[in-house]
């Protein structure tokens, strides 16, 4: 994957957002048109048809996308590959793309590849490209030129039924463009999935004009390929659960529809995810080829890695949602189906894109790459890591990592440095003395937090941002400023016995007496409660109220409180976590955060923050990868391993799609959005990767995983193992896996509760 043609292109010579959008809604209405969903699978069948619809097309002016960036870049050609997968039309637009993208540069028998330019661009030619030797698939066969004269068998290619021309890729690299109908070129079809039949194409000499291309260049346009399935196989996969979500919530068994069904709804909730991970995976891959940015090649590979099995998953939930109906040839279900599976199995399949990873990752010794956070987010992510290395990697970490493990998570030298920064109220509004950072410095500043492997900066966001919305002016005063200088602490009170996820069932109760309220009740699983100022305390105050939630509100509970019993219990990931017994604890009025009976309003508020702030984790499953990562580098025996090396790869690809989810949450915030079932989406995926990630290295590096830090043998000092035991508490703290995909059933897809 090392560098070489790099492009720079100028963003303001390509299109932008509003004319793909255009693109899209153009393509979609011209295909709704002249290739109807009731009708797409016999006209599949025809070479007349699908030269008309080509033809139809090319005068739209897709046939020139890829030739040059005012005309359209890779994310254009993604835009039609998908919408073209939707409407299960196999036009050949990817072999036009790649022709364009392949002889826009040509260096040999360039009249021939211009009359073929002029002619695909009129939609008068067609294309077929044959990656033979350079498919990645080792049954994909090849082509040999001797003399101008090409010779050999070629399979799996794409068109060739009904293209004008094919392009073979042979040794050298060079690039042989034959007439299909010319002397010495023999065709057969090979039906399977693909419809139309994938071919195999057979040459005996046949006279060729030849192009010669840069071996990086042939390696690019395999990655664009694969691309291209994954665009035309997500629009696909899209079309279809369209429609099964749709059938969920219409279909009755049992005397209700079948969207109702939590299985159902977590199906779907999780086809939901994967989806927009392809999706976003994608695009990022787009963004940065039409950029010119060297990594576009690992957000390639990263993208195809995880879209095969992703999507072909849908495809098959989609199925088993579907039930019979879905399984007749006469649905629009198994035309997707094939396409999905059909398309992510070509060119080396996921494997392929896998060891591309582990070469990346293992072979070179890269790091995954960072993002663009934007102008101002990149500045700050430098500013905030030269800081960290200076202050807390160089200085103070040894010391803090000296200390019992239960006992780490403040250092009063860091918290002050912190303090001077600012930083304790990055995301703060000026009027409250915060800095004001965009959502994405406060991503760029969480990323080099977690990477670091330092304590949180700042405590009691959540209820800083609660206080600033539904406090009073006098909460404000008090508490905002103490806050944001670190020097008071909160924990949540929210979870009781009987009352986890479901906070509206919750019982400790508040009750008015004159000028006070006297709290009763118990908590439990509160983290640092032991260690806090305050709780942030959930209490009912109407035990009659209809719903259940509209009967509770938000106190400020001294932790100092008479009455109040903390009994501290270690917890699997290595801190305590508390139960808090509140008898006849008393609190004055003025405790009540917001209205009386309101509280509801203020938890989902806080809950939404702590959701996006758990989706922070991501750099932690990023940081824990690189140090597995350091151990196979370090060990000779795993270095060749095809196992470790596949799933090295598949991680690698996982954890892209949980960094892209977790930019489109905050991308959201930005626009001034809030994220619900997204953040929810961000939350499941980073928590189940955690888990999966742990679960890895256990088996890539064996018992050394299971040890703690300072223990002999400890692999990466324990940081693994500690990851493993944190992984739970991110699968279920903040709402656990199973709530988030109800959330996202029901925001996400508007599924019937």
């Amino acid at each position: 994957m090392k560098a070489e043609h790099t492009r720079s292109v100028q963003s303001d010579v390509l299109p932008g957002d509003e004319e793909r959008q255009m693109l899209r809604d153009s393509a979609r209405g011209y295909l709704k048109q002249y290739w109807p969903a009731d009708k797409a699978l016999q006209l599949a069948q025809s070479p007349g048809e699908v030269g008309t619809i080509w033809r139809g097309l090319a005068q739209q002016g897709l046939a020139v996308l890829g030739s040059e960036p005012l005309e359209g870049g890779l994310r254009e050609i993604l835009v039609v590959m998908e919408e073209l997968g939707r409407a299960a039309c196999p036009a050949p637009m990817l072999g036009a793309a790649l022709a364009n993208i392949a002889l826009r540069d040509a260096m040999g028998d360039f009249s021939a590849a211009t009359c073929l330019l002029e002619g695909m661009h009129e939609g008068e030619a067609s294309v077929a490209v044959a990656f033979g030797a350079y498919d990645g698939d080792a049954n994909a066969g090849s082509a040999k030129l001797d003399g101008g004269l090409l010779t050999g068998r070629i399979n799996f290619v794409e068109d060739a039924q009904h293209a004008t021309h094919l392009l073979v890729l042979a040794p050298g690299p060079t690039l042989a463009i034959v007439e299909r109908g010319a002397a010495g070129v023999s065709i057969s079809a090979t039906p399977g999935l693909s419809v139309p039949a994938l071919s195999s194409v057979r040459l005996e000499k046949v006279p060729a004009a030849v192009i010669q291309l840069p071996i990086q260049l042939v390696e690019d346009l395999s990655r664009v390929a694969r691309l291209g399935l994954v665009a035309r196989s997500l629009g696909a996969a899209s079309r279809s659960f369209e429609m099964v979500a749709e059938y969920a919530k219409e279909r009755q068994q049992f005397g209700q529809p079948i969207g109702k069904f939590q299985a159902i709804q977590h199906k779907l909730a999780d086809c939901l995810t994967a989806l927009e991970g392809v999706r976003q995976t994608l695009n990022n891959a787009a963004i940065n080829y039409d950029y010119g940015v060297d990594q576009w090649r690992v957000f390639a590979s990263a993208c195809y890695a995880y879209a095969s099995p992703a999507l072909r998953q849908v495809s098959l939930e989609t199925h088993h949602t579907f039930g019979a109906i879905g399984y007749s040839e006469e649905h629009e279900a198994p035309r997707h189906f094939r396409r999905t599976h059909g398309d992510l199995a070509r060119m080396g399949g996921p494997m392929r894109a896998r060891e591309e990873l582990a070469q990346y990752l293992i072979d070179e010794g890269q790091e995954l790459p960072d993002y663009d956070l934007g102008p101002a987010g990149n500045a700050f992510r430098l500013e905030v890591r030269q800081w960290l290395a200076e202050h807390w990697t160089a200085n103070l970490k040894p010391a803090h990592d000296a200390l019992p493990f239960h006992e780490r998570g403040r250092d009063r030298e860091y918290a002050a440095g912190m303090m001077k920064q600012n930083w304790h109220a990055v995301a703060w509004p000026k009027e409250y003395g915060g800095q004001a950072r965009s959502p994405m410095e406060q991503l760029a500043f969480m990323e080099e937090i977690q990477r670091a492997d330092a304590p949180r900066a700042g405590r009691g966001g959540i209820q800083a941002f609660a206080l600033m919305t539904y406090g009073t002016a006098e909460q404000k005063a008090e508490f905002l400023p103490k806050l944001r200088s670190g020097e008071i602490n909160f924990c949540l009170g929210y979870s009781e016995p009987g009352s986890g996820s479901d906070l509206a069932s919750l019982k400790t109760s508040a009750v008015r007496d004159g000028d006070e309220w006297v709290i009763n009740g118990q908590k439990i699983w509160t983290t640092g409660a032991e260690k806090a100022d305050y709780i942030w305390l959930a209490a009912r105050t109407d035990p009659t109220a209809k719903p259940p939630h509209a009967g509770i509100s938000v106190f400020i509970v001294p932790m100092s409180s008479p009455g109040i019993t903390i009994q501290p219990s270690m917890a699997l990931y290595g801190h305590t976590f508390c139960n808090e017994f509140f008898d006849n604890v008393r609190v004055p009025a003025n405790a009540l955060v917001g209205e009386l009976n309101g509280g509801w309003k203020v938890l989902t508020s806080a809950l939404a923050t702590e959701r996006i702030t758990m989706g922070g984790f991501v750099a932690n499953v990023r940081a824990n990868f690189e140090r597995l990562l350091a151990h196979i580098r370090a060990t000779p025996s795993l270095l060749g391993l095809a196992a470790v090396r596949d799933r090295i790869g598949a991680l690698a690809a996982e954890i892209e799609v949980a960094r892209q989810l977790l930019t489109t949450s905050v991308q959201m915030l930005e626009n001034g959005k809030v994220p619900v079932h997204e953040a929810g989406m961000s939350k499941v995926f980073t928590g189940e990767l955690m888990e999966r990630l742990g679960e890895a290295a256990l088996d890539i590096c064996g018992t050394g995983v299971t040890l703690a830090e300072e223990a002999e043998g400890a692999i990466s000092n324990g940081k693994l193992e500690q990851m493993l035991r944190q992984s739970i508490m991110v699968v279920i703290g903040g709402g656990t896996a199973e709530v988030q995909r109800n959330l996202i059933a029901l925001r996400g897809l508007n599924l019937p509760r």
